[in-house]
């Protein structure tokens, strides 16, 4: 009987999660249909501008979702390294047959519809790392292991680079959190911190002083540790690799970012201003969100947005529309549902009983947190521009389908976690 009730299409759905999803749909549509309004072209149903098509995106994603709740919870455990091989092919395929749109070869144009191939990415990847982690028990430690989940992730983000598309190969880097849980040393975490750490400092400090410090920390933990070899040599391997890294770093921003991402970059951190160039998308959208003061000016309303002056404004910039048009209580609205989001997808993947369940859960609640907290900063001006959209939010179908996807196929593995192991 319980097997017979398990099967059902409905049966163990977690509502809470598919309402905080249709919400965000919701609100998502609503801020695309103020930030292009046009008096002219006022009707709910014209396909031809962008919150008719996302409307399509949306019943589309809706279907897609419900499907996915169809198949059984251990399909997507057995067919993971298929789903990981077609979504590799496909970054391979859109180098080749892509269009070039701003810089980035991502798309592959399919009639006039455009895939981005690096937003399917994310769930092909989240799926394959929760399978191979999945067969070690209770938790994986050795550096073979770890060595194997980092190609996991690094093969799509290399591919995504190629294109190039910073914005979105960063988000890969989220996946380190699930391994966290997994058993990954903490040092590791450590480790990239540092590196974020190393990163800023490397342009705002200068070499001749930076490195006299890095050595004198290095040379302090070895002399505390001089009663233990293994430590020291680790002392003394780790403040070379800091002060190579330091050297890498200026050679990656001088000869790898584009010009423009070096400009981001500078801006962030105060190096230079350019308000009429490339500051110019983060200057609008703090005074669009600004303007919107505790109440917002109103749906449609809004005029930063509405005559252009917030470029990408239903894409990446869509949370100014929203701080703009709902102000500060709008803003809060938001973040409250993306924050129970979160922590709801955390409590589900918590009480999975199969490590593969747990895993991809904590993978799809990392990928969301990413999206949020850099898309969100960036409208705010306290993270680099990076060109990633509001998860449910933004206008676009690949990013639309692929968040609806992630979540649909852990919601289907949380319905039949009983009976999952």
């Amino acid at each position: 009987m319980k097997t017979q009730q398990g099967n059902r299409f409905f049966f163990n759905v977690d509502w809470i999660t598919v309402l905080l999803y249709l919400a965000l749909c919701a609100i998502g549509w609503v801020s695309i249909y103020a930030a292009v309004y046009d008096e002219e072209k006022a009707g709910v149903f014209d396909f031809t501008t962008n919150y008719g098509r996302q409307l399509i995106f949306i019943i589309s994603g809706l279907v897609l979702g419900f499907s996915l709740l169809l198949f059984d919870g251990k399909f997507f455990n057995i067919f993971s390294p298929v789903i990981y091989g077609v979504t590799i092919i496909l970054l391979i395929l859109v180098l080749f047959v892509g269009r070039n749109v701003g810089g980035n070869q991502a798309w592959i144009p399919i009639g006039s519809f455009r895939l981005q191939p690096s937003e399917f990415a994310k769930f092909g990847t989240a799926l394959l790392l929760a399978r191979y982690i999945s067969t070690f028990s209770p938790k994986f430690r050795d550096l073979k292991s770890i060595a194997i989940a980092a190609a996991i992730v690094g093969l799509p983000l290399l591919l995504i680079m190629k294109q190039p598309d910073t914005g979105s190969a960063l988000v890969f880097l989220a996946f380190m959190f699930p391994l966290y849980r997994e058993g990954l040393s903490g040092y590791f975490l450590l480790v990239f911190l540092g590196m974020i750490v190393l990163f800023v400092a490397d342009f705002l400090v200068s070499a001749n002083v930076l490195i006299p410090i890095i050595v004198a920390a290095g040379a302090a933990f070895v002399y505390f540790n001089r009663k233990r070899p293994k430590n020291m040599v680790a002392g003394i391997l780790v403040t070379l690799v800091a002060i190579a890294y330091l050297f890498l770093v200026k050679l990656a921003f001088d000869h790898v970012l584009l010009p423009h991402q070096r400009s981001r970059i500078e801006i962030i951190l105060g190096l230079k201003t350019d308000p009429k160039g490339v500051g110019y998308n983060v200057i609008q959208s703090k005074i669009a969100i600004g303007s919107g003061q505790a109440l917002g000016r109103g749906f449609l309303q809004g005029t930063q947005a509405k005559y252009g002056y917030v470029p990408a404004k239903s894409t990446d910039f869509i949370f100014s529309t929203v701080g703009e048009e709902w102000g500060f209580a709008g803003c809060t609205v938001v973040l409250l549902l993306y924050c129970f989001l979160l922590l709801r997808l955390v409590n589900l993947a918590e009480r999975q009983r199969s490590t593969f369940s747990r895993v991809y859960g904590y993978g799809v609640a990392c990928i969301f947190f990413f999206h949020v907290f850099i898309n969100i900063g960036m409208t705010i001006g306290i993270v680099p521009v990076i060109g990633i959209p509001l998860p449910f939010i933004s206008y676009g179908g690949s990013s639309l389908w692929s968040f609806t996807i992630l979540l649909f196929i852990f919601l289907k593995l949380d319905s039949n976690r009983m009976g999952f192991i």
